[in-house]
């Protein structure tokens, strides 16, 4: 009998957390929540990490730290501002933001353009290089979702299912993307537009054609490439050593995850990144976590994703707007797609691709506009919270604010006016009083000489 109530007691407990979670506040906390737990996070990731090459570089090991928490600070600034926008504002601005960046991709080719390790992918403004490629995904996922909401009902004709928004904006996104060299971002942004298409309810047949011939291209794109072959290559042979052609920053990526272990060897304590692991604090972030954390640590970010991903699923789940729906779905296709394609490249599982860890990676563009997309899915998550829900916590809020003052200045003006209501009431001869609660009556009789 007593394990039958424990077990009761358990299933009970089990279903007000599964209640709890998808209570609409619930999943609203949690939008902001996962993503600043994973900034802060690389916030001190970066610094650990960038620590020995900032030092040889700049002479300070907190340079590239510094660097990175200003971006930090503006891509929250940005995030708080779009958190506070109606979904209506956001859906007008939509459009016009999905042709901005794509302007500012345009400009790669420009004189403003900047190439670096093989890719034409970043411009120089004011001395600052930006990368536009990142915020074209930004712009792809509410511009898509706004093309695409008004095509749902017709989506199954081909015609519709292509123009406008596979011809001419996936294309011309994808194309000026590519012409930079630059396929991790394509990739990305495939990923981004494959993901608001299944929300949409595209047919798994066009869906199935799309991605044979998106396969096909990312083939030949990988058999022109000598560097993308020599990835493949490394990633299908087995390396058994660093000084194989194509496998030094592999090997020492799973050496790194090889010395964490279950609990890390510390914060800041890595060997890895002392000139042994290109890019620590960038691309392979993930390595040196795993370094310093240990397995516990790495499991902890994968569960910061998948948090957001819940938060994903449940606002596309529980909104009836078709514009919120297509466009939260961009945004899981492109933090967790690009979360699988980076962790995946450093344990093994995927060819080196080389694109940043989401929120966690050293990058300022990358930052900010995954800052950006941060704050669209706040904005949809507190668009579900019921507009009671949101006056109780605000009154709330002004409750705790106001404090111990308030109740005593409430307290008082109570205790002076039932003063003055029994002032009153005795000066009176006779009559009739009406209570405030109940509706009761009360006579009193005359009062005696």
């Amino acid at each position: 009998m007593a394990e039958a109530t424990h077990v009761g007691a358990d299933v009970s407990r089990w279903e007000q957390f599964t209640d709890w979670l998808q209570r609409p506040v619930t999943v609203a906390r949690l939008a902001v929540a996962a993503p600043l737990a994973l900034l802060v996070l690389g916030l001190v990731m970066v610094l650990s990490a960038s620590s020995v090459t900032s030092y040889s570089e700049s002479g300070s090991s907190y340079a590239e730290g510094v660097k990175q928490a200003t971006y930090a600070g503006l891509g929250l600034a940005v995030a708080a501002v779009i958190a506070l926008v109606p979904v209506r504002w956001i859906r007008r601005l939509a459009v016009p933001a999905l042709v901005v960046t794509i302007a500012l991709q345009v400009l790669v080719f420009t004189p403003l353009g900047v190439a670096a390790k093989g890719n034409r992918n970043w411009i120089l403004v004011g001395g600052q290089t930006l990368q536009p490629s990142e915020f074209l995904k930004l712009g792809l996922v509410v511009g898509g979702a706004f093309l695409l909401a008004h095509k749902v009902p017709r989506l199954r004709e081909f015609l519709h299912l292509m123009v406008p928004f596979v011809v001419p904006v996936v294309a011309v996104c994808l194309g000026l993307v590519l012409a930079g060299r630059d396929l991790g971002s394509a990739l990305v942004l495939l990923a981004i537009a494959v993901g608001m298409l299944w929300v949409a309810g595209v047919s798994m047949v066009w869906m199935g054609a799309g991605l044979a011939v998106a396969v096909a291209a990312a083939a030949t794109l990988a058999l022109t490439s000598g560097n993308r072959m020599g990835r493949i290559a490394a990633w299908l042979n087995d390396c058994s050593g660093p000084h194989q052609e194509n496998c030094y920053q592999k090997v020492h990526g799973e050496y790194a995850l090889a010395d964490g272990g279950w609990w890390g060897v510390g914060l800041g304590a890595s060997r890895e990144k002392w000139f042994y692991l290109p890019e620590p604090h960038n691309d392979f972030i993930f390595a040196v976590i795993g370094e310093e954390l240990g397995m516990l640590g790495a499991c902890g970010v994968i569960l910061l994703f998948a948090t957001i991903g819940f938060v994903c699923y449940r606002v596309v789940a529980g909104t009836r707007d078709t514009f919120t729906r297509i466009a939260t779905a961009g945004i899981m296709a492109w933090v967790l797609g690009q979360a699988m394609i980076n962790i995946g490249s450093v344990i093994g599982l995927l060819p080196i691709i080389g694109v940043p860890l989401p929120l966690v990676s050293s990058g300022g563009s990358a930052l900010i506009a995954t800052l950006a997309a941060m704050g669209l899915l706040v904005a949809f998550a507190r668009d579900q919270v019921p507009a009671t829900a949101r006056a109780r916590a605000r009154r709330a809020r002004r409750t705790r604010a106001a404090g111990t003052t308030t109740r005593t200045r409430s307290a008082g003006r109570t205790t002076r006016t039932r003063s003055a209501g029994t002032t009153r009431s005795g000066g009176r001869t006779g009559g009739t009083r009406r209570g405030a609660t109940g509706g009761r009556t009360v006579t009193r009789g005359r009062r005696r000489s």
